[in-house]
């Protein structure tokens, strides 16, 4: 098979989450762990980092990532969704799995697959331990799909478990209590292995101190162990980044993000928590020179795309791929700080999302333009606006992104602000 015949095999034969949406769940290891076993069980060759959380666990993992290359490690990164190639899912030092590679282990396990029925995500795994273990990789960082307790990554037992934040996002099968929520990620402690969580969240915390309480695993807060003091914008070799003041164990520093949306800060606290422990539990020695270069390159070293991108000056565009309650609400939080005449907002979801709860985010005094992402799972964009205008949001509908971010631009003076979000999909559909 060729590339594109591979890819085609791919998103028709095996069920896609990301495309299709609940039909492609499957909530058990059993695949990944036949997989594993049939493939040698891969996972076991290689150093992990396994991180789960509602939002922010992306970005973490490229901050990571970037800061052990930085550092001389060979480090593997595997994410999802991807934005715009199936390869972006599995990365070693930044460089995309090849095109050979996934041609020859589709090719290779193809009788497999059809007797076992992955689902996609499965598949994806499976050819993500495979391709670390062929690579010799010193550390690999691991972001769960969904959840955590039955995620096809939770196979590892990794050096470190990071889980960002809890919020809601994939109810229908995670439950709708955060409560609940957090015992599925808390599903990623592993017996012993030291555990961050980014964020302190009274309503959860009992269940993460009670899993790693009972799994002996010792648990660390980011906050407790650095605060953001200051921030601000500032330009570093001609190029713009986010300048962070941070108190730890009483001493200031400062480090530049290569990112720019503010929700990175408690990302980035949560990255320097979790390097902070690995270092005093000598599992892996990362200085700060490598921290504070990784942070700065993030986007060069992995990669990253699609988080507070800036895609257009004049008018200024910025583009990102938040799509759950939380992430609209941090992004309308951040975009009510930039100075603009108009905002016009390019707009569209996924039709299992809470409309209810992400649409309250939304900022009314903006001119919304209405759209569909060119997946099954995209929510009509007619019914979009109808919902909205409920809301007193106003705006037109289009028949895709791009005619939607074309009206915008068109609608648009140079001191205006044109966002784009809602959806991955969205996102990926503009870059």
């Amino acid at each position: 098979m060729s590339y594109q015949e591979t890819l085609d095999y791919l998103y028709s034969q095996l069920p896609m989450f990301q495309r299709i949406g609940p039909a492609a769940y499957k909530a058990s290891l059993d695949n990944i762990l036949a997989l594993s076993h049939h493939l040698g069980h891969p996972e076991k060759s290689f150093r992990s980092i396994h991180i789960a959380g509602t939002n922010g666990k992306g970005s973490v993992a490229h901050m990571m990532a970037s800061v052990m290359q930085e550092q001389g490690y060979k480090t593997g990164l595997a994410t999802s969704p991807h934005l715009k190639d199936f390869r972006e899912r599995i990365k070693v030092n930044g460089d995309l799995i090849p095109k050979s590679e996934v041609i020859r282990f589709v090719s290779e396990h193809k009788t497999l697959f059809e007797r076992i029925k992955p689902s996609f995500f499965e598949m994806t795994m499976a050819m993500t331990f495979d391709w670390f273990a062929r690579q010799k990789t010193d550390i690999a960082v691991i972001e769960t799909g969904m959840g955590g307790r039955l995620d096809s990554s939770n196979i590892i037992t990794p050096e470190l478990s990071v889980i960002t934040n809890i919020g809601y996002d994939h109810a229908q099968f995670l439950g709708h209590e955060l409560p609940l929520i957090a015992k599925e990620k808390a599903g990623i402690i592993k017996p012993g292995v030291p555990v961050i969580i980014g964020k302190r969240q009274p309503e959860v915390q009992e269940v993460f101190d009670r899993t790693a309480a009972r799994l002996k695993a010792p648990l660390s807060m980011a906050g407790d162990l650095f605060a953001v003091m200051d921030h601000r914008t500032e330009v570093k070799n001609g190029s713009p980044c986010l300048w962070v003041s941070t108190l730890h164990r009483g001493n200031l520093s400062g480090y530049c993000l290569g990112l720019h949306g503010l929700y990175q800060l408690d990302n980035m606290i949560t990255v320097l928590a979790a390097f902070d422990v690995l270092n005093r539990s000598g599992k892996l020695l990362v200085g700060n020179d490598a921290i504070r270069r990784g942070l700065l390159h993030v986007v060069k070293n992995t990669g990253l795309k699609g988080r507070w991108q800036r895609i257009g000056k004049r008018p200024l565009i910025i583009c990102d791929a938040g799509h759950n309650e939380d992430g609209i609400k941090q992004a309308m939080q951040q975009l009510a700080g930039i100075p603009r005449n108009k905002l016009l907002v390019v707009f569209g979801m996924v039709d299992d999302k809470n409309r209810a709860a992400i649409l309250k985010q939304l900022s009314a005094e903006a001119s919304y333009y209405f759209c569909k992402p060119h997946v099954p799972r995209g929510l009509d964009a007619k019914m979009l606006a109808k919902d909205a205008s409920i809301r007193g949001l106003c705006g037109k509908v289009y028949d895709s992104v791009a005619e939607a971010l074309n009206a915008a631009k068109k609608d648009a003076s140079a001191n205006d602000l044109i966002f784009v979000g809602g959806s991955t999909f969205v996102v990926a559909e503009v870059l």
